[in-house]
């Protein structure tokens, strides 16, 4: 059964309220909510652990300014990324990561003088110190080297994502970590300099197996530095911080994963840590809110076709789960002559408006008596939400966007 959302803020409630239903999907977010969460997670970090947000999580500019006073920086993944988080948060330090960087990407971040390159394969090692040669031959460029590791203790079991010790695109296998250290070093390639390691693993971890793992790629790291006897002054640890879709009340638990970087930097005093979250930072301030069209009953079941769907919403599609939502009864008179449809039995399944049987948003959700004409607000729809969705298919019009902000009344609006 559908879990339902979080309780509905009520600017967020009040907005769906408000929007006519030709204005309808829209995504409302909660600048305020968003703040409040950043400012937990910055409180619960110790000082020695960097925060960078990944943009790729959700890069609307209005949550990448409201961002800005609580991370260190922003990691992007391609030269799009680099222009748009570039614009949005001027000045913001940036590390660039991600396989398959092109050599105009590369060119674009060194002149815009990105603070970190996470450095996937040992082609792209080379690459990169040429081009850095040609065209800043003044810098000196930090490297973090991304490596592929595995990790035995069982802390991925319970991952949605693993990338770690299986073969991925990602990163570099640990054999080659000699190769790629002797390369930075021996002077070969003085435009380049090793700043540490770079490892992420998989996603969808809890507090607990995010520390162990944590805990491990700080051993490895420092077991290669004390190898090759040279100094790592940086290891980035990843994001992947748990969101549960179907208990969104349960959150990752910040306070003990700090506690625990703590202590690890602690025994590590000459590193700094650096961790780089992209859904557990905005999931919770997004809402998708849709009006129902119609209800039909179908062999036995009943299913609400709202506005919008999946090429508006992919989460629950890509990540195989029931989207959270919540009911707003709709207290305006029926319109029409004819028969308002609604539900007769207490559980729906909510669809969309794609002509394909997987344009599923949520199953079994509690809505008895759901009408055409109710709305449905789905929560937890603040990352890897739009911006991963496949929007022009069937070519439906796109969703509005509202940035409720009630700390700053003028930058309060649509999009």
């Amino acid at each position: 059964m559908t879990t339902p959302s979080p309780a509905l803020p009520p600017a967020v409630r009040d907005r769906v309220r408000s929007l006519a239903a030709e204005e309808l999907p829209a995504y409302v977010y909660d600048l305020p909510a968003l703040r409040a969460h950043l400012a937990e997670v910055r409180a619960a970090l110790p000082a020695r652990v960097e925060l960078y947000y990944a943009a790729k999580a959700n890069p609307e500019p209005e949550l990448l300014a409201a961002l800005r006073p609580y991370v260190d920086g922003y990691e992007v993944s391609s030269g799009g990324e680099l222009a748009h988080v570039g614009k949005a948060v001027p000045d913001a330090p940036l590390a660039f990561g991600g396989p398959g960087k092109t050599p105009a990407e590369i060119v674009r971040a060194l002149e815009i003088g990105v603070a970190r390159f996470h450095v996937e394969s040992v082609y792209e090692l080379h690459m990169l110190a040429s081009l850095a040669a040609r065209h800043v031959p003044e810098r000196r460029i930090a490297v973090l080297a991304r490596f592929n590791l595995p990790v035995d203790d069982g802390s991925l079991d319970g991952s949605s994502l693993a990338m770690g010790g299986r073969p991925t695109p990602f990163g570099l296998d640990p054999d080659q970590a000699d190769e790629v250290v002797t390369l930075l070093t021996d002077g070969r390639y003085p435009q380049l300099e090793l700043r540490g390691i770079h490892a992420h693993l998989a996603s969808g971890l809890a507090a607990p197996e995010q520390l162990a793992v944590s805990e491990a790629v700080v051993a490895w790291a420092a077991a290669l530095a004390e190898r090759h006897r040279v100094a790592l002054s940086e290891v980035t640890i990843g994001g992947g911080m748990a969101v549960d879709y179907a208990a969104p009340e349960q959150r990752f638990d910040w306070a003990a994963f700090g506690a625990g970087l703590d202590r690890l930097a602690a025994a590590h005093p000459g590193l700094t840590l650096r961790i780089e979250p992209g859904r557990a930072l905005t999931a919770y301030c997004g809402w998708y809110a849709t009006e129902v069209l119609d209800v039909k009953h179908s062999h036995g079941e009943e299913f609400a076709v709202v506005r919008g769907g999946t090429h508006h919403l992919r989460t629950p599609a890509t990540k195989g789960h029931d989207q959270p939502c919540t009911v707003v009864e709709s207290d305006a008179p029926w319109p029409h002559p004819w028969p308002r449809s609604a539900a007769r039995g207490g559980l729906v399944t909510v669809t969309g408006q794609l002509c394909t049987p997987k344009d599923v948003l949520a199953r079994a959700v509690p809505a008895p008596g759901l009408r055409a004409g109710d709305r449905l607000v789905f929560g937890v729809a603040g990352a890897y939400a739009w911006n991963i969705s496949h929007h022009d298919f069937l070519m439906h019009p796109r969703p509005g966007f509202h940035f409720l902000d009630a700390a700053e009344p003028g930058a309060e609006g649509t999009g």
